[in-house]
């Protein structure tokens, strides 16, 4: 007699210290491009849910804003939405990279084994190391008896990738799906909008711009038969920075807008006019009501 296949379905935390490379591993999971990236640290400041299905699995993935000491009330929100993840998870990917585990590395191991949490430790960036490095790095941290596996990959690479979904839907419990099957998220389609003007944003401005901006989609209309209608609001810190931003002649604000619209209607599979303004909070990264305003 054949046994009936157990479906296995779970929440699975991506934790780790900024630009370890949560979101590029997510991206990975599903097969398209869903969480932001970018070289810089701290890209992610919210936690995004991404689904990954299967016909034996679904396993939602939460991708979470790296692991870090606040130094303001914008880092302190984006920690706390980096600590709740764990309240819903069955499992936790603990990510660190190849090159090495430094302090912060180890402060973010002690928070993720304190919850008590199975834990997968994934290695990333394996394709930065010569292979004979790694093995004296993976049996440091074996010796350690925190983890249920040790999984070393190169999401950048797609290196690793298929095995580590194998041992991630192995630790996942039987159950329901939670979701529809042809669902990759629970966000709508504004919050992906607002999150590519961002990312388009920390890849186009050097300095403490990136990290001072921040999002807020005003208007989003579809309009059938024309192009739909996004008014987005970017604000900044300081007038200064709304210069820079700007550019002269507002070009570099066109071009951010050009960067930003293709993506946009990659995203949407149809045509968009993106209308983007730039506004100052002052101060908002301190400001209560301003980050609630925003989003945070």
């Amino acid at each position: 007699m054949n046994e009936t296949p157990v479906y296995k379905v779970g929440y699975a935390a991506l934790a780790g210290r900024p630009n370890v490379g949560k979101s590029s591993l997510m991206n990975c999971f599903l097969n398209q491009k869903l969480a932001i990236v970018s070289p810089r640290p701290q890209t992610t400041r919210h936690r995004i849910l991404g689904i990954m299905n299967g016909p034996d699995h679904q396993v939602i993935l939460m991708d979470t804003p790296g692991l870090m000491e606040p130094q303001y009330l914008l880092q302190e929100a984006m920690a706390k939405t980096a600590v709740s993840a764990f309240g819903e998870a069955d499992i936790v990917l603990l990510l660190l990279e190849a090159t090495g585990i430094n302090a912060d590395d180890e402060r973010v191991i002690e928070a993720v084994t304190q919850t008590g949490l199975p834990v997968l430790l994934v290695i990333n960036k394996i394709d930065l190391v010569d292979r004979r490095t790694l093995l004296p790095l993976m049996q440091q941290l074996h010796e350690q008896g925190l983890y249920r596996e040790i999984i070393p990959i190169s999401a950048l690479k797609r290196d690793g990738i298929e095995a580590l979904q194998r041992t991630v839907i192995t630790h996942m419990p039987a159950g329901e799906p939670f979701y529809p099957p042809d669902m990759i998220t629970d966000e709508p389609e504004r919050f992906f909008v607002s999150e590519l003007i961002r990312e388009k944003i920390f890849l186009q401005y050097g300095q403490e711009i990136p990290y001072a901006t921040a999002v807020i989609i005003e208007e989003f209309k579809e309009r059938p038969g024309r192009k739909d209608y996004i008014n987005a609001d970017v604000y900044v810190e300081r007038s200064s920075q709304k210069a820079i931003l700007i550019g002269k002649n507002g070009r570099a604000l066109k071009r951010l807008g050009q960067s930003a619209r293709q993506d946009i209607e990659e995203m949407l599979d149809r045509p968009v006019f993106l209308d983007l303004n730039v506004k100052v909070g002052k101060k908002w990264r301190r400001d209560p009501r301003m980050m609630k305003r925003l989003g945070y």
